[in-house]
């Protein structure tokens, strides 16, 4: 355990980015959050240099990824129809199967040493479940967990039980990569082309769909706003704007 706990998260919306250079750019703050830990290990504890944490914001173009345990006969789109609705497929390195990102959506990515925090993956799944949880919430949306299936849903146990937030992360010495996609404008449409996470019989939700309306950038603002706000409850952390 860190004796030398920084609860402080550095937070950066990336804007609209492309999901590889987004990814690479994650990689790049966990490698040096990383370095800085096993530099660590040959100094006494008093001389040990404080990791970063870094919250990330970002909204992806129309893209597909694939998780490292994911099936690809979840991909149910070729190359020609990739190509017809611009969506492009990346397979990539976190937990879960297959999921979408596309714009109008809120992609969450910690990098946090959990070694800041807590050194349990299981509690961090569930906190980040209990941030969207907490957001959804102001929405008057009962957001919940479903039993083996990451992520946020509404109606879990009934038949029209939907997924509203998408979940898979890795963690590498305690160093998180990955995150959380949270469908708010988000064109549903693109879920017709997979079997989103790998789950068959569920749907899939947006804040639109269940809200009966756009929301408008200035509210988009505000669901941002939220997620930082529970964010920090929820981590007991500090946010420092970059």
């Amino acid at each position: 355990m860190n004796t030398n706990q920084n609860k402080a998260v550095e937070f950066e919306d990336l804007g609209i980015k492309e999901y590889q250079p987004a990814w690479d750019y994650q990689e790049q703050l966990m490698k040096a959050i990383i370095d800085t830990k096993i530099k660590n290990r040959d100094l006494p504890s008093e001389q040990h240099i404080t990791t970063p944490n870094h919250l990330l914001f970002v909204e992806h173009p129309h893209v597909y990824t694939l998780g490292k345990s994911g099936h690809e006969e979840n991909m149910l789109a070729g190359i020609d129809k990739l190509k017809e609705i611009e969506a492009t497929y990346v397979k990539t390195n976190r937990g879960g199967d297959i999921t979408y990102h596309g714009y109008g959506q809120i992609v969450g990515y910690p990098i946090l040493d959990l070694e800041n925090f807590f050194t349990d993956i299981h509690l961090y799944m569930r906190n980040l479940e209990e941030v969207i949880i907490r957001t959804i919430g102001e929405y008057g949306l009962k957001g919940e967990r479903s039993q083996g299936e990451t992520g946020v849903w509404l109606d879990v146990g009934k038949p029209y039980a939907r997924k509203i937030c998408a979940m898979g992360v890795k963690a590498s010495r305690w160093v998180t990569l990955h995150g959380f996609a949270l469908n708010v404008n988000t064109d549903m449409r693109y879920f017709e082309y997979i079997v989103p996470c790998g789950i068959k019989d569920k749907q899939v939700t947006s804040l639109k769909r269940e809200l009966e309306r756009e929301l408008t950038s200035e509210e988009m603002e505000d669901v941002k706003a939220k997620i930082r706000k529970h964010f920090i409850d929820v981590f007991q952390a500090e946010l420092i704007y970059k």
